[in-house]
C-alpha cells in the first residue's frame, strides 16, 4: 500500500470479506502511521453482540484508537445515513491530529456512504416501519413485492426483489412520503474534502472458507450460544437479523438441532463472504493476503 503525498488528508479504506483479517491488517497500518481506525462493521456497533460479530479484543483495541465499536445498544435506532453523518463530523477532528485515517469493515454500504454519500432520504417514521415489518412477517416477501409493484414499478424493474431489507425500506419511504422510492435515488457521488484510497483484502477461496469455519467453531467455544440465548427476547430487532444469531434462534425455537444451526452459520457466512467479495471487486484495489 503506497500513499502518495497530496495536499489533502487521506482516508484509507480497507474492506474485505468476513474472517479475511481486516482487523489485524488495519491495526498494523494504523500503528505504522500512528493514526486512528473507524469501524464500518455495522454489527460491531452493538455492544451486546461481541462474540457473534468478532469484536476486536481488548488487546487489539489498545493498539490503536478505535471509533464506532460497541457504541450502540441493540435497541438503539441507527442507519447508514446516521453513520455517514457521524463519521463526517468526526473526521475533521481526526485529520487535525493526523493527515491519514483508516476506515475498515465488511459492510460495503456503510463504507460507500462515507466515500460517496447516500441519497438524502427522510428519516423513517418508526410506526410505518413497524407496520411494514409486520406485513413482511405476517404475509411474507411476496406481499412486499405486490405493494411495491403498485407503488414503485421502476424500483421493481431495477432491484433485487429477494432483498427483503431493501424492499422494506423502499415500501416505508413510499408510504411515508407518497412518492416512489426510486425518485429519491440520485446515484450521484458527493464530493469530499479529503482523498480516499480504497482496498479490499482477499485470500484464496479454500483458505478463506477454512478461516470462516474455524472462526465459527471458536465463537461457539467462546460462548456464542449463551450470548445468543441472552439476546433471544430481542430476536425481532433488525440488528439481530444477523448470521450467527438467527440460526441459533431457530435452534431455540426447536426448528433445527444445535449441530444443524452451527453448520448453517458456516454455510451462511461463506455465502455472505462471497457477496462481500463481489461488492468490493467493483471499485476497490485487491490486496491478496
Amino acid at each position: 500500500m503506497n500513499l502518495e503525498a497530496t495536499n489533502k488528508p487521506t482516508l484509507i479504506v480497507i474492506g474485505g470479506p468476513t474472517a479475511v483479517g481486516k482487523t489485524s491488517y488495519a491495526i498494523e497500518i494504523a500503528k505504522k502511521h500512528k493514526t486512528s481506525i473507524i469501524s464500518a462493521d455495522s454489527r460491531q456497533f452493538y455492544k451486546e453482540m461481541r462474540i457473534g460479530t468478532s469484536f476486536p479484543t481488548e488487546e487489539e483495541l489498545a493498539q490503536a484508537p478505535h471509533y464506532f465499536v460497541g457504541h450502540l445498544s441493540i435497541t438503539d435506532y441507527y442507519s447508514v445515513s446516521k453513520f455517514e453523518q457521524d463519521v463526517l463530523k468526526l473526521l475533521p477532528t481526526l485529520f487535525s491530529k493526523n493527515p491519514i485515517v483508516i476506515m475498515t469493515g465488511g459492510s460495503g454500504l456503510y463504507l460507500d456512504a462515507v466515500c460517496k454519500g447516500i441519497d438524502d432520504l427522510p428519516d423513517p417514521d418508526l410506526d410505518i416501519r413497524q407496520q411494514v415489518i409486520e406485513l413482511y412477517q405476517n404475509e411474507g416477501i411476496e406481499s412486499l413485492r405486490m405493494h411495491l409493484r403498485r407503488l414503485d414499478p421502476t424500483f421493481c424493474e431495477n432491484n433485487d426483489l429477494a432483498n427483503y431489507k431493501r424492499m422494506i425500506r423502499a415500501l416505508e419511504v413510499c408510504l411515508q412520503t407518497g412518492k416512489p422510492y426510486s425518485e429519491w435515488l440520485t446515484q450521484a457521488s458527493k464530493k469530499r474534502d479529503f482523498d480516499i484510497q480504497k482496498y479490499y483484502l482477499n485470500r484464496p477461496r479454500e483458505i478463506l472458507f477454512d478461516r470462516i469455519n474455524r472462526r465459527v467453531d471458536q465463537m461457539m467455544e467462546q460462548g456464542l450460544l449463551d450470548e445468543a440465548r441472552s439476546l433471544y427476547p430481542y430476536k425481532h430487532l433488525n440488528s439481530l437479523n444477523t448470521v450467527g444469531y438467527k440460526e441459533l434462534f431457530a435452534f431455540f425455537d426447536q426448528q433445527i438441532t444445535l449441530e444443524e444451526a452451527v453448520d448453517k452459520i458456516k454455510v451462511n457466512t461463506r455465502r455472505y463472504a462471497k457477496r462481500q467479495i463481489t461488492w468490493f471487486k467493483r471499485e476497490y484495489s485487491e490486496i491478496m493476503c
